[in-house]
């Protein structure tokens, strides 16, 4: 026994697949590995009525409502105090550079992708009760084959009681990173993403923060990931807060999840306010592609609105804040008709 309790220490550190075939059993081995391949993945996507986050029309509607302000996208991530330094440069230079500084300033708003959250691991190989007692701690069969993806890397725990089980999601996110290191994530989840500190950073207005470091610690498909995202998503919703994530990566997820919530209707309100109706319209598609039995998107295929009348359709049928949202829509038109009058008076 205490031989066998030797072998398995090596294997917690960390063996090869030719290791584990000797100390495992051929037979044992080719099962686990199996089962782990069959088990350890994302199941298929289900289909549903409504198209997901990464079809190509959403997605070319959530990178319009994004937009593209070249100052917040590259603003430094820290101010630092020196010299500024300024190049001069012909018009034609100009023009190059600023094209160039829209391609790059569009790779950085690829927004993280929204999927479904990966189903919990309960796969139990053997009840061996003689083990139990045997050590305090849980000892992990890990294989660190090169080659093998993350997801279909056998990793196998021993608990104290005896049971031998596949490693759930914690754990093999944990020894995955242990083995093969990803730059800038921890181990340990940080206390950041603890529910009782994720209102202190909201009240100091670190929503794109919160994100970009659960886009470095968590899969895209990790409860956690899942989690705080729409905690963050949820506190922009009730503060009103949605310019914060305007031309960054993250807007576009969250206009995603209030449209698939039936919840556009602040962010409409902010969209109109800022006098930005192409957005606006934009919205009110998405949430009809999400939502295609809804009153508003019948009446619009039906009547074939665009512009205006889209978004007035909207208000009439399916919003929850019609008041607010019609004063908002009569403030801008009254501003166009102030404008279109000026311009008339000018020229005359």
């Amino acid at each position: 026994m205490a031989t066998y309790m030797r072998n398995v220490f090596l294997v917690s550190s960390g063996m090869s697949s030719r290791s584990l075939h000797r100390l495992m059993g051929k037979r044992t081995f080719k099962e686990l590995q199996y089962r782990v391949m069959c088990t350890s993945g994302t199941e298929e996507p289900r289909k549903l009525d409504i198209p997901q986050f990464n079809d190509p029309q959403v997605q070319a509607i959530l990178k319009r409502i994004t937009g593209l302000d070249l100052e917040k996208v590259f603003r430094p991530a820290r101010e630092k105090h020196g010299r500024s330094s300024y190049k001069l440069v012909s018009e034609k230079k100009l023009k190059e550079l600023q094209i160039e500084a829209e391609e790059k300033a569009k790779v950085r708003l690829e927004m993280p992708p929204v999927v479904a959250e990966r189903k919990p691991i309960h796969k139990i190989f053997a009840r061996n009760p003689e083990l139990r007692g045997l050590d305090s701690s849980k000892l992990v069969f890990t294989d660190i084959s090169f080659g093998l993806r993350d997801r279909d890397r056998l990793i196998v725990v021993r608990d104290p009681d005896g049971t031998l089980r596949m490693a759930n999601w914690e754990e093999r996110d944990r020894i995955t990173q242990v083995y093969k290191p990803r730059p800038r994530r921890q181990i340990e989840v940080p206390k950041l993403f603890e529910e009782g500190q994720l209102p202190v950073l909201f009240s100091e207005e670190r929503h794109e923060m919160v994100l970009d470091a659960a886009c470095t610690q968590f899969e895209p498909d990790a409860a956690d990931f899942i989690r705080v995202h729409h905690r963050v998503y949820e506190d922009l919703d009730q503060t009103t807060k949605y310019d914060l994530l305007r031309s960054t990566r993250h807007f576009g997820g969250m206009a995603y999840y209030l449209a698939k919530q039936r919840r556009i209707d602040g962010l409409l309100v902010d969209i109109i306010q800022r006098y930005l109706i192409t957005d606006a319209e934009d919205l009110i598609i998405l949430y009809h592609m999400m939502h295609p039995q809804c009153k508003s998107a019948q009446e619009t295929k039906e009547k074939q609105l665009k512009g205006l009348e889209l978004i007035k359709t909207y208000i009439q049928c399916d919003s929850s804040q019609t008041g607010k949202l019609e004063l908002v829509l009569q403030s801008y038109e009254n501003e166009q008709a102030d404008s279109t009058t000026d311009e008339a008076t000018s020229m005359s």
